[in-house]
């Protein structure tokens, strides 16, 4: 997959992208709704194995298309035996939030599923009621349920997970 917003495009990612990915998922900021930080070796086992060698492909590198530096991750893959719901997730090095550039990617995304894909529906969780949610909202998700105490986080508390969906006839305005 490869798509392009003014400022970004989406790939597919190489071994060369270790570095960034590293930056991102080695910063504890970062992780604290997903996992412990990785250190050198868990983030190259992870990117070869799940983002690179993986059929189908269901992980992607946020890139900066002026400097070509990786600052995200783009989780998108079938959660459906016809491949027509998706589940989407993101995760952006921390340096580079609140710049507009994880909605602009993921907003790209959204319309490439229903647009060229014509999925059906496209769904995202977390657990973060206060970043996640609202930044899920803006995509166009609605609320489809939570969850209570279903997750731990990586302290130990049980936390909700907060499930979030927009359909095609939501995106289309039908």
């Amino acid at each position: 997959m490869r798509l392009e917003t003014d400022r970004m495009v989406l790939r597919d990612f190489s071994i060369k992208d270790l570095d960034d990915f590293l930056e991102i998922f080695g910063d504890a900021e970062t992780m604290k709704h997903l996992e412990p930080p990785y250190d050198e070796e868990k983030a190259r086992r992870f990117l070869t194995g799940f983002c690179i060698r993986r059929k189908p492909k269901c992980a992607f590198a946020a890139v900066l298309k002026e400097t070509g530096k990786v600052i995200g991750y783009v989780l998108f893959k079938s959660i459906d035996d016809d491949g027509e719901i998706h589940e989407m997730a993101w995760v952006f090095n921390k340096a580079y939030w609140r710049s507009g550039y994880a909605y602009e990617i993921c907003r790209r995304l959204i319309s490439h599923g229903f647009e060229e894909m014509k999925l059906h529906k496209i769904c995202a969780e977390t657990e973060d009621a206060v970043k996640a949610v609202p930044f899920m909202k803006k995509l166009g998700m609605q609320p489809e349920g939570v969850q209570r105490k279903h997750t731990k986080s990586i302290d130990g508390e049980w936390l909700d997970l907060h499930w979030y969906g927009i359909l095609a006839e939501d995106y289309f305005g039908k």
